[in-house]
């Protein structure tokens, strides 16, 4: 008779999937924010604390988004792509939990291939809408004094640096538009919240990990929030979002390391 594996379940064990609950999926989202965008807008609460109790004035400071994180070009790049893999392995921990709870990812998120001309045209559209008037905003938010100086890239003028910043960008798109829109709102959903109060919590998630930049570009990415989550709303698909931000947020990266004289003098 052959002996059974020692690791092998019994006959009589069984692992069987549990049913989400209202108690299950409120559990459930604050564990994942817990460990992702919800810890980022408490630390950006606290650095923004930090920031106003210092001698100098807000406007006086600076922060940047994309920096060094290692002496060494071979190991930044490493560290920077560890990051970078990171912040989309978060997001698709929300697309995993969503398809193990049997949510079809593609048909009701909106990350299917089916319809590439209308992502598109949306992506420009959202990016047009929010991206040209958000410059503007951070502009006058900083002469008020409501922000820091915000430098969105400061990597060393390496070989592997633009095509880094790309692929930070895509990150910061698909981490958030997934997590913060898709995932978030559908849950909610789920919770039987008020749509528009739901719109509202992820409006308030996305400005408070942009704290540590100000109270105006935490504001002003609220209003992003909005745009971006009845967007969603209205048209159910994520593709738009995520190449619309991933778009915004490479003209910030890579149009800064170019372009740094044209950014200082906006702020002048």
């Amino acid at each position: 008779m052959t002996k059974p594996h020692p690791f092998a379940p019994s006959a009589t064990e069984e692992f069987l999937p549990r049913p989400d609950t209202p108690r299950s999926i409120k559990f459930e989202l604050v564990l994942v924010f817990a460990i992702t965008l919800g810890a980022s807008g408490l630390r950006s609460l606290i650095r923004l604390i930090d920031a106003a109790l210092q001698p100098v004035p807000i406007a006086s400071q600076q922060v940047t988004i994309v920096r060094p994180q290692a002496t060494q070009s071979v190991t930044d790049l490493a560290l920077q792509l560890v990051s970078i893999m990171v912040g989309v392995g978060s997001g698709g921990l929300g697309l995993y939990l969503l398809w193990r709870s049997g949510a079809r990812i593609s048909e009701k998120l909106g990350l299917d291939f089916k319809k590439p001309g209308r992502d598109v045209l949306g992506a420009l559209a959202l990016a047009a809408a929010v991206g040209l008037p958000g410059i503007a905003f951070y502009v006058i938010a900083y002469r008020l004094g409501a922000n820091l100086e915000v430098l969105p890239a400061t990597l060393n003028d390496a070989w592997w640096t633009v095509p880094v910043l790309v692929l930070a960008a895509f990150e910061n798109g698909f981490l958030e538009e997934v997590l913060v829109v898709g995932y978030l709102l559908t849950r909610l959903r789920q919770l039987q919240v008020n749509p528009w109060v739901a719109l509202l919590i992820s409006a308030l998630l996305r400005g408070s990990y942009h704290l540590y930049q100000g109270w105006g570009q935490a504001v002003g990415n609220m209003i992003m929030g909005l745009v971006f989550g009845y967007a969603w709303l209205r048209w159910r698909r994520l593709w738009p979002l995520v190449v619309a931000h991933t778009l915004m947020d490479v003209v910030a990266f890579v149009g800064y390391s170019t372009f740094t004289d044209w950014f200082n003098s906006l702020l002048s």
